[in-house]
């Protein structure tokens, strides 16, 4: 979805304007007449003088056009997330922490390099650990740079030695830069064989993972990192932990 700009909306409603009061000059024979450059500079002076003296008419405007499209967003959202359930929750390759049996799943996509993604983590860790019936899948979505990537692939390749939750966790700890020698370093010290998981971070199902992610990211419009997914609905950017937990009570009501 893309997002009209203020400045884009206020031009159309301008250009609407000066439509509804070109038509009480035009007669109706020549109703199809481009306008001169009198009536154009006419009409434009009008309207801008209106504005100018009735502002709360531009700002309604606006506000009534962003709320209508954050709505037909949201409805979208819906629609994508329902259409792509199986691709959100039961994607063999995606990392899953929790109860795998879990009655609600949360769905992050995430960039080791986020700075809001590393914010919310702790967050996420509490979940965890406090709701025995929370399923979380992680969706790997890098989008930072090659450094970003190289993260992504090393954790994913964690998974073939079982430590995909404690080097996950480590990554989004560390603070400042996160250099591929980092990345590694921090691998070997939660017990990962450094040497085994460069050799799988090639693996084509870690690149395919990956690409899989961001296609499904795009169809769901999601254009950022953190983005949380619970039930049918789509929660862009950092929360914080209580509305995480009030989205999952949410999703575990009946119907």
């Amino acid at each position: 979805m893309t997002f009209l700009s203020p400045k884009r909306l206020r031009r159309g409603l301008l250009i609407g304007l000066a439509l509804l009061a070109a038509l009480p000059f035009a007669r109706p024979a020549a109703a199809e007449e481009t306008l001169t450059p009198a009536q154009k500079e006419a009409f434009e002076t009008l309207i801008h003088d209106y504005l100018l003296d009735h502002p709360d008419v531009l700002i309604e405007a606006l506000q009534s056009a962003e709320e209508k499209l954050k709505q037909q967003a949201e409805e979208r959202a819906q629609q994508a997330i329902a259409t792509r359930q199986k691709d959100l929750l039961a994607d063999p390759e995606a990392p899953v922490l929790g109860n795998p049996n879990g009655d609600v799943t949360l769905v992050e996509f995430f960039d080791y390099r986020c700075p809001y993604c590393k914010q919310v983590s702790p967050s996420l860790q509490a979940l965890l650990k406090e709701d025995p019936k929370l399923r979380v899948v992680y969706k790997e979505f890098p989008v930072l740079g090659r450094e970003s990537v190289f993260a992504a692939r090393a954790a994913l390749a964690a998974r073939k030695q079982g430590k995909y939750e404690p080097f996950h966790n480590a990554l989004m700890a560390l603070k400042g830069q996160l250099g591929d020698d980092i990345v590694l370093k921090t691998a070997g010290a939660v017990g990962i064989e450094v040497e085994k998981l460069k050799a799988d971070m090639g693996a084509p199902e870690i690149e395919a993972q990956i690409r899989r992610n961001h296609e499904l990211a795009q169809a769901l419009d999601i254009r950022g990192t953190p983005a949380f997914i619970v039930g049918t609905t789509l929660i862009p950017g950092a929360v914080d932990v209580a509305t995480l937990r009030q989205k999952i009570a949410e999703a575990r009501k009946p119907g």
